[in-house]
């Protein structure tokens, strides 16, 4: 292979220059690879323990018989189902490859050199990295104890003051990941209203389904007062579709259009439209799934009150606890016993580790390897 004298980093664009990639959880497949391990659990990566929708599944299976085929570009199904869904017009409809492909769209037609974006301290881990590699500043507000007696929830009063008239993004994750942390309404609803007009705001509503407080919002209702705000959901967590990556944004139709401009022709599969559609159809799937997904989060909190560990109330399908001592060690160790959980030093929480409510079993597997762990 030639090779040159001078640097590829040299070459790159300046907010690519210092960027780590992002790291996903670890396989399974991985771990048992590496450690020789047998059978082992992944609790990682806020996914649906329980799967899709039988409904999806049957969908998958018709719709994969037609792969050479391109898939309907503008995906005018999907966008309509979910037009009639959020009872908006499809034209405020941007569908992507997952959600983080919208967050990147986002970034891409508002974000440049010279302007900011605003988000909280451990906010979730996309933000930093989509408004780096766009070379725009990021301005990260301090996490306060204010939010539902937390000291890991997004302050607004904090992120308010640090807007200013660089910034044309601000994103607020609602839940948080990886805190679990939640706005209510009045709280949410009055920091919008006050943003500058040359601010847009995104409200990233991943965990939305999980959520069942009565003072927990559905924003994709304030967009008729909100031309400035920008919603995004996905089918990636409560629906259990990740592997197939189908997320959106909702929005004012001329922020849609701007989005779509950049959106890439056919990032949504057909597989994944078809099977979408499907589960959207599958209510009392999903709401089984909601009940399941309370009823685990329950035996792991009861797990940690037992084992006299520390964390944080969490209205997702996952939650962050303290382990008392690095939270790099007691992964690894965990990794031994053949569970894998999420380290999230990279958020500034370096006794904390992630873990996503898996099923019963799975449950009660790591809850036991995290006591032999913490009394080793």
């Amino acid at each position: 292979m030639p090779t040159r004298n001078d640097s590829f980093l040299e070459l790159a664009a300046p907010g690519v220059r210092a960027l780590q990639p992002y790291l996903p959880g670890k396989p399974v497949a991985a771990l048992e690879r590496e450690y020789g391990i047998r059978n082992a659990i992944k609790l990682a990566s806020n996914e649906n323990p329980f799967g899709p929708s039988p409904l999806a599944v049957a969908a998958a299976r018709t719709a994969i018989e037609d792969l050479s085929r391109y898939p309907e570009g503008s995906s005018y199904l999907l966008a309509e189902r979910l037009a009639l869904k959020h009872q908006l017009d499809a034209a405020c409809i941007t569908l992507g490859n997952g959600s983080n492909d919208v967050l990147d769209i986002i970034a891409r037609v508002f974000l440049t050199p010279g302007y900011e974006a605003v988000f909280s301290q451990h906010a979730f881990a996309v933000y930093p990295i989509i408004v780096q590699a766009v070379g725009a500043t990021a301005r990260v507000a301090p996490a306060h104890d204010g939010c539902h007696g937390t000291a890991y929830g997004h302050d607004l009063a904090a992120m308010y003051e640090l807007v200013g008239p660089k910034t044309r993004l601000v994103f607020i994750a609602n839940p948080n990941n990886p805190t679990g942390t939640w706005l209510g309404s009045a709280e949410l609803e009055s920091f919008i209203a006050a943003l500058p007009s040359h601010v847009m705001v995104v409200v990233d509503e991943a965990y939305f389904e999980y959520v069942e407080q009565v003072s927990y919002p559905d924003t994709s209702a304030w967009l008729a007062r909100f031309p400035n705000l920008m919603v995004t959901r996905t089918f990636s967590k409560a629906y259990g579709l990740a592997g197939l990556r189908i997320g959106y944004a909702l929005s004012h139709p001329e922020v849609a259009a701007l989005l779509n401009r950049v959106r890439q022709p056919f990032n949504i599969n057909s597989v994944a439209q078809a099977v979408a559609l499907a589960a959207l159809d599958d209510v009392d799937y999903l709401q089984q799934c909601i009940r399941r997904n309370r009823e685990g989060m329950a035996q792991l909190v009861t797990g940690f009150e037992s084992l006299g560990l520390s964390y944080i109330e969490s209205v997702g399908n996952f939650v962050s606890f303290n382990t008392g001592r690095s939270g790099a060690d007691v992964y690894e160790a965990l990794l031994q016993q053949g569970v894998i959980v999420r380290p999230v030093a990279n958020y500034g929480m370096h006794e904390h580790l992630r873990v996503t409510v898996g099923h019963t079993d799975e449950n009660d597997r790591f809850l036991n390897a995290l006591e032999q762990v913490l009394h080793d």
